[in-house]
């Protein structure tokens, strides 16, 4: 249920999140220019463009030195004793983005590496978000427009996930609403989505370490007793052998905090028991049963550069109408490429988009349960009375 959106950029796995801002490193934002079109007025530039690295990526330490309020998956129970303390303690700190995260941009490029040495040890992955400014996210109105991109997944193998998809995440990273982040999107806080996920260190402008249980199979990572929720549009989730796009609606219109089952989503002992729809409604053609679209080689040849185009259809054909269909296509080498038709047993041969009849016929066909109609479906996902998406 959102109408604007956060644009996210993720390149896989967490590390750390704090509320009070540290002095150590300068943040400076990597410059991001894209640019907004029109039929009767052409494209213009958004020179402005910035991204920034998320809050869970960052050092965290105690606010009047550099002792780490997390290390590992653990946190510093002498500096967190409890979430309320924690936050008033712990300082979020700048980030180096290119020699510690291996983000770079330049131009309306952007360059994110899933393993980076540095002085530290080892990075693996990151997220970053478009800003607007210096501490606001950029907000993107979808209804009733088309979204386009550029993407090289040539060295992006089968088991990694470079992501792109809008949040309805604060604009202001929740500084507003919630007085003890002091932080804010400068920094990258408020993340959200339809997993309700446990592993962010502060949710709300407080820290999540009370009941926190680190992961045995994750150095870095663990799941406390809160999670934070709201709506996702996965506009793309690929690497080079297969791809995805996925609407995930949530019952709240603005993000909220979760308490244990309440979270659903993965470990839970209600996968259904959030306020959102964790698996969503997907496309992928290869699922879908055409084996001959994407891929190396293939119709979306993945060996080269491509445009990937998301158009996002009312039933008005105005921004104000109600969403009835997203639309994908591919442009390489000055050619459009019409999306897959689905070739699945007990759907429609003539399916080659979303629409609320085909994630139906989907879950039917699949045998998985349909908790993206029980959330809104997708006249929820966006729409003119939802929060903005980042």
């Amino acid at each position: 249920m959102f109408q604007k959106a956060a644009l996210v950029f993720f390149a896989l796995i967490s590390v750390v999140h704090g509320q009070l801002v540290g002095t150590y490193q300068t943040e400076t934002h990597p410059n991001l220019s894209w640019q907004k079109c029109t039929k009767a007025g052409g494209c213009s530039a958004q020179s402005s463009g910035a991204v920034v690295l998320d809050s869970n990526w960052r050092w965290v330490h105690n606010k009047n030195g550099y002792t780490n309020c997390y290390t590992g998956n653990k946190w510093n129970a002498t500096v967190c004793p409890d979430d309320k303390t924690c936050a008033a303690n712990c300082a979020l700190d700048g980030a180096d983005y290119s020699g510690t995260y291996g983000i770079s941009a330049g131009g309306n490029a952007l360059t994110m590496k899933f393993i980076t040495n540095n002085s530290n040890g080892k990075n693996i992955g990151s997220r970053v978000y478009l800003l607007a400014s210096d501490t606001k996210y950029q907000m993107f109105k979808l209804l009733n427009q088309e979204f386009s991109f550029d993407v090289d997944v040539s060295q992006l193998p089968c088991g990694l996930n470079g992501a792109l998809y809008f949040s309805a995440m604060d604009e202001d990273g929740g500084m507003a609403r919630f007085a003890t982040n002091k932080a804010g999107a400068k920094y990258g806080t408020g993340y959200c989505d339809s997993q309700c996920p446990r592993d962010i260190k502060f949710i709300n402008g407080e820290a999540n370490a009370e009941g926190w249980v680190s992961a045995t199979n994750d150095a870095n990572a663990g799941t406390g007793n809160y999670g934070t929720c709201c709506n996702e549009m996965d506009v793309w989730e690929a690497n080079s052998i297969s791809a995805a796009y996925t609407p995930h609606p949530c019952d709240n219109v603005q993000q909220t905090r979760c308490t244990g089952s309440a979270c659903g989503g993965t470990g839970s002992t209600n996968r259904y028991g959030s306020t959102c729809d964790p698996d969503g409604c997907d496309f992928n053609s290869f699922r879908m049963g055409d084996k001959s679209l994407y891929g190396p080689g293939l119709t979306v040849n993945t060996k080269q550069k491509f445009t990937v185009v998301t158009q996002f259809i009312t039933d008005s054909g105005t921004a104000t109408g109600t969403l009835t269909e997203i639309r994908r296509l591919y442009v390489q080498n000055g050619k459009v490429i019409q999306n897959s038709k689905v070739n699945v047993p007990g759907m429609s041969a003539s399916y080659d988009s979303i629409t609320q009849q085909y994630c139906k016929d989907a879950k039917t066909a699949f045998g998985d349960t349909d908790s993206f109609s029980a959330h809104g479906g997708l006249a929820g996902i966006l729409s003119e009375s939802s929060k903005v998406p980042v």
